[in-house]
């Protein structure tokens, strides 16, 4: 059963949550299988450009089946055939912390993705987010 929208808002509220006790604005983007945004909300006073990295680190996870983090590796590791996937989907990825796969029972749902903080600040809000939903 796909991601539905009361879950991937659950996803953005547990990550808001986190960010605002951590004292930062972020913004958090939920994204299907495919890569499709389900969800996406920017805190007030968040960087105005984090709406679109929120979004391309999630694009970038779930397209790729990988975490940010194990993304940025792969990243370092074939640059070149990173930037030639890179071209094939609709928007640009970022690799690297604050993106984190959404899974059920084995399979990949989508992504959550989240910009406006430090790289760690980043991972740790979409871990809570994506927590949220086994709470």
């Amino acid at each position: 059963m796909p991601l539905t929208l009361e879950e991937a808002q659950t996803v953005v509220a547990g990550a808001q949550e986190h960010a605002n006790q951590l004292g930062i604005r972020v913004t958090v983007a939920v994204v299907d299988e495919g890569g499709h945004l389900q969800a996406l909300a920017r805190m007030d006073g968040a960087p105005a450009l984090s709406a679109q990295i929120a979004e391309s680190k999630a694009v970038g996870a779930a397209v790729w089946h990988r975490d940010g983090d194990a993304l940025h590796l792969l990243h370092d590791g074939r640059p070149a055939f990173f930037a030639q996937v890179d071209r094939m989907v609709r928007m640009p990825l970022i690799p690297g912390a604050g993106s984190v796969l959404i899974r059920r029972s084995g399979a990949i749902l989508g992504a959550v993705g989240v910009s406006g903080g430090m790289p760690e600040q980043d991972r740790e809000c979409g871990a809570a987010g994506l927590a949220s939903l086994t709470d």
